[in-house]
Order: C-alpha cells, then structure tokens, then sequence
C-alpha cells in the first residue's frame, strides 16, 4: 500500500528514496504481472495443443479410425466409411486450425469485426452487400443428400475436436472473446471467402474499362487494356491479332496529370501436366503451386486419408493431398488412378449492369419485364465490444448495388457466386474417386466452386484441361463493358451444360499448363470471357520450359516451378541500359549501369540488377498508364495498372509517338527522365545501388494474422522474414507474404516419388513439436516427400 497523499515537505535526498523505492516496487509488480501473464499464455498455449496420442471417444463414428501422424506432424486417416473419414477429419481441423477456419467464415459472411473489432468493419461492410451467410443456408438446403450427410459429420468432428482441447487457441484469450461453434452452413461460407480472394467482387476492371473508353475513346481503350496480346501463351496454341496502336488521342479537357498504382500481385497460380509419352513410367505427372496470400499458419493442412472397409481389405479410396480447413473433401493431390491441380481461372464470372432509374421514380429500376421497386435488405453490423449498427442494402433481381458510374446510374455486379447454384460438392466428391482423366473432368463439370482451370492427369498417361464451377451463358457482353440490362438484349441465359464448356484431351504434344493467363482462343475464349487473364509472361516461361525437354521426372518439375529466370525481363533491361547511356551527366544513373549491364536475368537475392530493372519496369507502368489513367470519370481512387496494360506501355515506350503523348507531359523524354527520377529516388532511400539488392525488397514476410497488432506475438509465431528468390513475373512466384501456399509433383500410382512442400507446416500452435515444420525447405525450393513419413504419433478416434 502507498502513504496516503499529502504536501510533500520532506529533503530532496528522501525524496529521490521514495522514488527509487516506488520505482522498485512498480518494477517489481511489472515484472510479477509479466511473468504470471507470460506463465499464463504458456499454459494456454500448452492446453491448446492437440491430442497426439492415446484414445479418444468420437461419437457419431461407425468404426475406430486410426491416426497416424510423421514427424512433420502430417496425418494418415484409415477409416471403414467415407463420413467416418469426414469426421475425424473435422476432429483434427478443429483441434489444429480452428481460429483459422473463424476468420475464413466471418470474412465471407461479413462478421470479422465480431472477432477482431472495429477495423474490420469498412471490410465487413463491403462484404455484407452479398449477404453470403443467408446465401449459404439456402445453398446448403440444395445440396445432394450424400454431401449433406459428410457436412454434418465434419461439422461435428470439428467441434468435437475443439472441445476436447483443455483451452481453445490463443488468439481467442488475446481477443477476448469466445469461439463460436462450428456449423454445416459454415463450410460453404469458406467456400465464398474463397470467392472472395480469387475473383473480382465488385466489376473493378470493367469499371476502368469504361473510364478508359469514356476519357479516350474504343480504340485507345482496347489499346491501353489489350483483350489479346503477343505475350498470351495458351495451352491449345492458338494465337490473336492484338490492338492496333491509335493514330492519335482524342482532345480531352483536363491537362492535369498523375501516376497509377503498380499492377497488384496476381491472384493465381501454376499448374502444368506432361503425358505419360514423356515418363518413364509411362503416367502422366502433374505439377502445382497454388499462390495466394501467406499466412500463419498455411491456409492449407496437409493429410493422406484412407478407405478400408475391413481391417484387411485393400483400401478403396486412398487420398493424398491438401484440404482447406472448413472443408471435408480433398482440394488438390492424387487418389493414386488420378492427379489434379487447380490454378484460379480469370473467366468472366460477373458482369457490371448499369441500371436504368424511370424518370422521376428513383425508387424503381427497368427491366424487360417492366420497372420493378429496389428491395430492401436490413442487416447489422458489430464489433467486438462495440455497439452494432444497422445496415440497410438495395437489392435487385440481379444483385446488391454497388455503386454507381460516371452518369449517376446505380451500378450491380452479376456475379456467379451469388447464383443459387454457385457451390455444388457432387462433382468435388466424384473428382475424388475419378478413375480417368475422362471422369475427372466429367466430375469437374458436375463441381461448383471458383471456376478454376483444373488439370488432370492419370495412371495411364492422359492428361486433359477444362474449367471447374459452372460457366455462365453470356449474350451481349463480349466487350468486357458495362451495360444496360433492361431491354434484354445483355443478359444471362443461366449456366452452360458440360459439353459446352472447353476442354483440351491429349494434346499432340504430350504437354498442358496454365498460369492465369487464357488457356484457349477463339471460340472457346468467347464462351469463357475474360474476368482479368494474366499477362502471358509465367504462362510462356512455363511453356518454354516445357519443351526445352522430351523427357520428365519429377525432379524436372520441381525446377520447372522454382524457375527465377526472367527471360520476360529482357526488354525492359534494354530500354534501361539505354536511358542510362543517354544521361551520361548523371552520376547516379551511372553507378547503377554496371549492374543493369550484368543483371544475370534471375530473381535472386543478391541481385543488384535485377531489382534495378524490376523497379524501372514498375515505375514505368504506374507514370505511363497513370498518365492516362488519372482522375478518370466515375472511377473512385487512384486505378491499379491492368495485368496486361504492360505490352501497351513498352510499345509506348518503344516507338515513342508523338500523337499519343499523355496530356501534362511534355515529350517522351520527359516521361522517360520521370521514370529514372522515380528510380534514383528508391535507390537513396535504400542507401545507395550497393544496398539496393532484390533480396532487401523481396522476403519472406509470412505474419500470423495477429502478430503485427499484438506486441511481441510474432517473435513466438512468424518464421524468420529471410531474403527469397522469385517474383510474380516468373514461374517462382514469391513476393512479401505472397506466393506458391504449396509445391506438389506427383505421377498417379508412383505415390512413393512424389515431392510437396509448403509454408509453416501443419500446425497453428507454437508449442506444438513440429510448428514450423518444412519452412526452411520451402524457402529454399527443396521439396520433401508427398507421403507422410514414418508414424511418430498414433491417435485412435472411438465410437
């Protein structure tokens, strides 16, 4: 207890006692409440971690099943029923990655700030348009009834298995507040959040077209936002006439200028097959690397699981993979007759309407059935400790608004995921238990999900392409534009039927890949769109690389997906030795140029060159594009560069016309000493060219979600931020807290050589003895085993 409080009369010499003593004290009880804090936080970290061993009462079983787990804590399930398998599934998702699986529901339905508070609210806003939770209850009433059937004992695994920790994950004690329990309309919640992170929500880039038309014309517009370019690589080799360069740029009131944002790292991946002609094991193999954001821990958990009616028998479904948390089925791997990857497939999976508002009755909206009233969707939005707010939503027949455009007219996103049919796990069950490439692709066509590009290959060396999830019948909108709905003639005539959707079997050369970019031309692209394709540059590199050889192994794959060569790289390079060379009175500029000379074309970490021409490339994009893009009409911020504006802004910057020099600017050497000002500015805010290496810029940077607001937590959960290869322009795709979220090689029936890695291992538990494992292997680029090691842990789950 302190003194009571009175005048302070006594020496100064007691008085500096009385400090130091109460100093000691408060230091004292710091360091008691630290320790009991920090005492506290080991002892729920230590409860909090899953059961490894032993038996453990699961009801709701038919049979025991058994538990294996390697010394990298990678389980093999064996169980007599597919629900059983479903169930201790959800067992281990909810002992191990449960808070994860929190977060991917409360993203999609709109409810994060519930869990993490009042920042997340512009979020859940947004994301609350779409109404995704009352979507799920009604999807999942629609779901086949064997599927419905291994929801509900996932579900019930899962929230058995979070119970039975003797104290829920960390992040809830951080938080303060208590897990919610787990329910069947919450897997197809994860499902949308996936939604969320692979496809555009909101009709972003057909916004920007429009801005692009409206400020400088079609013809500049298609120029600027190129549909097709020289850079495309599609895998059924077709090739297209890219947009001509205008002859001149209409007048445009404003002078003004500014820069765009630099391209967003891209949402995708790589996924690529070779025949069983080119093994010798005459199976095909497939590769994969999914890229997405990287968290802690990975969104992935790794498992092998298996069918075995009897103790005995020969198992009748063996999978082995990764699942998504939230999740009973198997996303990606092989079932020994069949291997499948996925890479997200940038097809038009929305379209922006325009509504058109009756004069004088704003509350109506016309379509071809005549003027129909706005409803009105009543929500609530909370934040953890905070009070809700109401949430009131326009809705149409054809979605939430959304906005509107530069004439004042409402705006709605027709988007697939908001369709009664957007998830169907009929066709994930059937990818399961497909015998052939022929069926897998049949079952892809009976799945909806993310429309993805899957690729497939199986025991008896086939492999074929084709788009997974339901494919929209577009009519009128093949210019990538906003329209106007109301008279019909812009419509969707619901989903596509199987055989109308593409697909490629057995090509000639033995060989399939996909990087985001278009996979088919012609027609067939006609009948997909184009929701935002990638650029073509990882696309080429992978199919370069794929005919550099007439022979693979799975070693030959692996390379092929650490490949840092950035070939794509060569002209920009050129075009900065010789801005340099023109500006011999700049000492800056002239330091650099001995490195942009000896680049050595590879996304490594030492590179010195390699970031130099990297950067000079990014900027260039953003003052270029940005010049046209400035303050475009109805486009709210400052727009990002299109995937594929690059071709664009290298002709630009190549043939230098003077009839389309950008408004505010001077000529194309104005332009182009912008760009190197731009460059010289990062290069002293590094400390110099010695300093500016690629590895400085480009590193791990793998956060749990938490570590950057709760002090000190990522210095118990966050790997070592260490320099890395790779970028989004070559097939190693690797940025700061972006990249391949797994590696997988596999040939269908020679399990036992097979390669995976991933990021962080499979636990999201500190404590746990193999957190973190694999990390290192990952960043190198050295992929382990796909089969789970020998067992160091047995769990038995009991009836």
């Amino acid at each position: 207890m302190f003194p009571p409080s009175r005048p302070d009369t006594a020496p100064p010499r007691r008085r500096a006692r009385l400090a130091r003593r109460v100093a000691a004290a408060m230091a004292c009880a710091a360091i008691v409440l630290a320790g009991g804090a920090a005492g506290y936080g080991v002892w729920v970290l230590r409860a909090s971690r899953p059961a490894l061993e032993g038996m453990r009462r699961l009801p709701g079983l038919e049979a025991p099943v058994t538990i294996t787990r390697d010394a990298a804590g990678v389980p093999t399930l064996v169980a007599r029923t597919r629900p059983d398998l479903a169930r201790a599934l959800g067992f281990l998702h909810g002992q191990e990655r449960f808070f994860q699986m929190d977060l991917l529901r409360r993203l999609a339905a709109g409810e994060l700030a519930e869990l993490v508070g009042p920042a997340a609210l512009d979020l859940d806003r947004t994301h609350r348009l779409h109404r995704f939770r009352t979507r799920a209850r009604a999807v999942l009433a629609r779901q086949d009834p064997a599927d419905r059937a291994l929801l509900a004992a996932y579900t019930a695994g899962v929230n058995a298995g979070r119970t039975a920790l003797a104290h829920d994950s960390f992040e809830y004690t951080l938080l303060r507040i208590p897990p919610a329990p787990w329910r069947d309309e919450d897997s197809l919640l994860v499902v949308y959040a996936m939604y969320f992170d692979l496809q555009d929500a909101d009709g972003t880039g057909q916004r920007l077209r429009a801005a692009l038309r409206q400020a400088w014309g079609p013809e500049m517009a298609a120029f600027l936002d190129p549909e097709l370019t020289p850079l495309d690589a599609p895998a059924d080799g077709s090739t297209a006439t890219p947009p001509a360069m205008p002859a001149a740029l209409p007048a445009r009131p404003s002078s003004d200028t500014g820069n765009a944002a630099p391209p967003a790292p891209e949402r995708g991946s790589n996924n690529f097959a070779v025949s069983g002609r080119l093994t010798a094991t005459g199976s095909a193999m497939v590769a994969n690397d999914m890229h997405l954001g990287l968290m802690v821990p990975n969104i992935w958990y790794r498992a092998r699981q298996v069918l075995r009616p009897a103790p005995a028998a020969a198992p009748t479904l063996d999978l082995t993979g990764v699942t998504l948390p939230g999740e009973p089925y198997q996303i990606v791997g092989t079932n020994t007759r069949v291997a499948w990857a996925f890479t997200d497939g940038y097809i038009e999976s929305g379209d922006l309407i325009a509504l058109d508002i009756p004069p004088g009755d704003p509350g109506r909206y016309q379509t071809p059935d005549g003027p129909k009233p706005f409803g009105m969707a009543r929500e609530t939005l909370c934040a953890a400790h905070e009070t809700c707010h109401p949430l009131t939503i326009r809705t149409t027949i054809w979605g939430p608004v959304n906005g509107q455009d530069a004439r004042g007219r409402p705006l709605v996103w027709h988007w697939s995921a908001e369709d009664e049919g957007a998830i169907d796990y009929r066709g994930v069950r059937a990818l399961e238990s497909a015998v052939s490439v022929r069926a897998a692709l049949d079952a892809a066509h009976r799945a909806a999900l993310p429309q993805e590009n899957m690729l497939a290959g199986d025991r008896d060396g086939h492999i074929g392409w084709t788009i997974i999830g339901q494919v929209p019948r577009r009519v009128g909108l093949d210019d990538r534009l906003p329209h106007s709905w109301a008279d019909g003639s812009h419509r969707w005539d619901g989903m596509l039927p199987p055989a109308d959707i593409p697909e490629i079997l057995d090509p000639p050369d033995g060989r399939l890949w996909s990087a985001n970019g278009r996979v088919v031309g012609g027609p067939a692209l006609a009948v997909l769109g184009d929701g935002g394709y990638a650029d073509g540059l990882r696309a080429g590199r992978l199919r370069d690389d794929l005919h550099a050889r007439d022979h693979f192994a799975e070693a030959d794959l692996l390379a092929i997906q650490t490949d840092d060569h950035a070939t794509v790289l060569r002209p920009w390079q050129a075009m900065l030795a010789a801005a340099i060379a023109a500006r011999p009175g700049r000492a800056d500029l002239a330091a650099m140029a001995p490195h942009v000379a000896a680049w050595g074309e590879r996304a490594r970490p030492e590179s010195i060159g390699y970031r130099l021409v990297r950067q000079y490339r990014a900027h260039a994009l953003a003052i270029v594009f940005g010049a046209y893009a400035h303050a475009l009409p109805g486009l709210p911020g400052t727009p990002r560069v299109p995937p594929r504006a690059a071709w664009a802004v290298q002709r630009l910057l190549t043939e230098r016309p003077p009839a389309l020099l950008p408004p505010g600017r001077r000529d194309w050497t104005a332009i182009d000493d912008s760009i190197l000002d731009a460059l010289a500015a990062d290069v002293r805010a590094a400390g110099g060219v010695a300093s500016f290496r690629w590895g400085a810029a480009n590193h791990v940077g793998i956060h749990h979600p938490l570590s950057r607001a709760v002090p000190l937590l990522g210095r118990l959960t966050d790997p070592p931020d260490l320099p890395e290869a790779g970028d989004t322009l070559v097939p190693r795709v690797a940025v700061p807290g972006f990249g391949a979220s797994e590696r997988l090689v596999v040939s269908p029936g020679h399990e036992d050589t097979a390669l995976f890695d991933m990021p962080m291992g499979q636990s999201a538990n500190p404590l746990s003895p193999y957190y973190g494992a694999g990390q290192e292997a990952w960043v190198d680029g050295t992929a382990r085993p796909l089969l789970p090691g020998p067992a160091r842990w047995t769990l038995t789950l009991a009836p």
